[in-house]
């Protein structure tokens, strides 16, 4: 059950798609003065080493990041891709690319004081890591050694009464779809408002090509509920193979920006980091 480890795929494709809509959903929040809370259901380790020997290993950052790193100061990258790029580089020292910003730490340089912090994570390993980087902070992160998905409605709704809400697991097991959608649908019972980030793998598994039709209907039970939905694939599915393509990322409650933003980062990054001629993205949205 714990054999996944986000340091083995830290600043991979997937993660450049996951990120770069964090930091547009976060962007958008701290336009209002009012104070929110970002729940993370899997946080993971907090902060990355490229240069391990794991990370180095699996060679995964150079079909995201790595490729990006040199780009992010140029006139033609996208505006969204800057400003994901620009989160990383608040990690690394000028140019080095040496660290990668996990989804908690990105938060976490974003957000504002009187902003919250709820970070839930199951894994041994990762959450020894994830204390660590987070020992010195006393205010305004909260960390949690529980299972994201049985302890998400309970922290909802935040008392601000905004947020946002990202749930990202590693689908190591089937069961895994099934509990995003119910996980999903007890939250927004308790919390119609708020902003929900889900992401997902693109693999040869029934359960991953099933789950965006899941959300949109689960979307479309719910009363005046917008969703955006976008992904990225990089290469061709492997044949016979679980083999990571691309990934997608489902949006409830998105901020009118973020189509716009995406609409033309998309296209660039299948340029820019796609591998073969079977690179692509796609974009919808709905609005009640």
């Amino acid at each position: 059950m714990f054999s996944y480890r986000h340091g083995f795929h830290a600043g991979n494709h997937a993660d450049v798609l996951k990120h770069m809509v964090l930091v547009q959903l976060l962007e958008h929040m701290l336009k209002k003065d009012k104070p929110f809370w970002v729940v993370d259901t899997h946080a993971g380790g907090g902060l990355y080493d490229l240069t391990s020997s794991y990370a180095t290993k699996s060679g995964e950052a150079e079909t995201g990041v790595t490729t990006l790193w040199p780009l992010r100061n140029k006139k033609a990258t996208p505006e969204a891709v800057q400003d994901y790029l620009a989160q990383v580089a608040k990690v690394n020292d000028k140019d080095d690319l040496h660290w990668y910003p996990g989804s908690p730490q990105i938060a976490a340089q974003m957000l504002r004081e009187g902003d919250h912090l709820r970070l839930f994570e199951l894994h041994p390993t990762e959450i020894k890591l994830l204390e660590g980087h987070f020992a010195s902070v006393k205010r305004g992160v909260s960390i949690q050694c529980a299972d994201g998905f049985s302890n998400l409605k309970g922290c909802l709704p935040p008392p601000p009464r905004r947020g946002l809400v990202h749930i990202d697991p590693p689908y190591e097991l089937k069961e895994d779809y099934r509990r995003v959608t119910q996980t999903l649908k007890d939250a927004i019972t308790k919390f119609t408002t708020g902003t929900y980030a889900i992401w997902y793998p693109e693999v040869a598994r029934r359960e991953s090509q099933q789950l965006p039709g899941q959300l949109k209907r689960l979307a479309a039970e719910l009363p005046k509920v917008d969703w955006l939905h976008a992904t990225l694939r990089v290469k061709a599915a492997e044949k016979g193979g679980l083999g990571l393509y691309g990934s997608g990322m489902f949006i409830i409650n998105p901020p009118w920006t973020l189509y716009d933003r995406l609409a033309e980062a998309l296209p660039w990054l299948v340029e820019t980091i796609g591998q073969d001629d079977h690179a692509a993205y796609t974009l919808e949205a709905q609005q009640s």
